[in-house]
């Protein structure tokens, strides 16, 4: 099947009202245009480092999220450009997101990441923590940065009532942190939830945006 032909089927598939992110982990330039001819102009990246040089080698219209695991030390390479943060797992990295955004002059949109599965490998907070950022003076203080949503990663499993339940967690966080702390705030709208596996039963139970990347471009090889 063709990149073209996978992005479709994708796209025929999901709700209208769900984004899908293209994730480009270890694909080249020349993948990545396959995917912007047939239309596509959003995409992830699960590293810093390798979402710096293809910005500055694809076309300028393209809208880049980062999706991985984001250390404080790499914010300042990717805070010029980047649309969508989905990874903020603690407080000392937005205070860097948000110092950086003042550098660069703009309100740069993150998720807060939230731990919904059952392996310790993911990252992300618990609920409590993720509230009491919300409840602390720092993030009170920010000006660059701007709270979109949620993220979540669910356990990889084949037990999709498991996953569901996952899932069904993060939307009732969402729905709890929203009317809590953002009542009135239309940009807090975003469930960042669902990948190649599992974007169905995500799309199913709310998710907002999926990441997808070997159900588009084939599967990684394995190291």
């Amino acid at each position: 099947m063709s990149v073209q032909q996978n992005l479709r089927d994708i796209k025929e598939s999901l709700p209208a009202s769900v984004k899908l992110v293209a994730i480009t982990k270890t694909k080249s330039p020349e993948q990545i245009m396959e995917a912007y001819k047939a239309g596509h102009k959003v995409f992830g990246e699960s590293k810093a480092q390798e979402l710096l040089p293809k910005y500055e080698q694809l076309p300028g219209d393209i809208e880049w999220h980062m999706v991985g695991h984001l250390q404080s030390n790499k914010v300042k390479t990717i805070a010029p450009f980047v649309s969508l943060i989905h990874s903020v797992d603690k407080l000392k990295l937005l205070k860097v997101i948000n110092k950086e955004g003042h550098k660069n002059k703009r309100v740069i949109p993150c998720l807060l990441q939230i731990h919904i599965a059952e392996e310790s490998t993911k990252f992300g907070m618990d609920f409590q923590e993720c509230c009491e950022l919300l409840e602390s003076e720092s993030y009170r203080g920010m000006k660059n940065v701007s709270i979109m949503g949620l993220m979540g990663m669910a356990t990889f499993t084949d037990n999709d009532e498991k996953v569901r339940s996952e899932f069904r967690r993060l939307k009732t966080y969402f729905d709890t942190i929203k009317q809590k702390y953002f009542p009135d705030d239309d940009r807090f709208s975003e469930i960042s939830m669902g990948m190649s596996d599992d974007y169905m039963l995500a799309a199913d139970e709310g998710s907002t945006m999926v990441r997808i990347g070997s159900a588009i471009f084939g599967k990684r090889p394995e190291n």
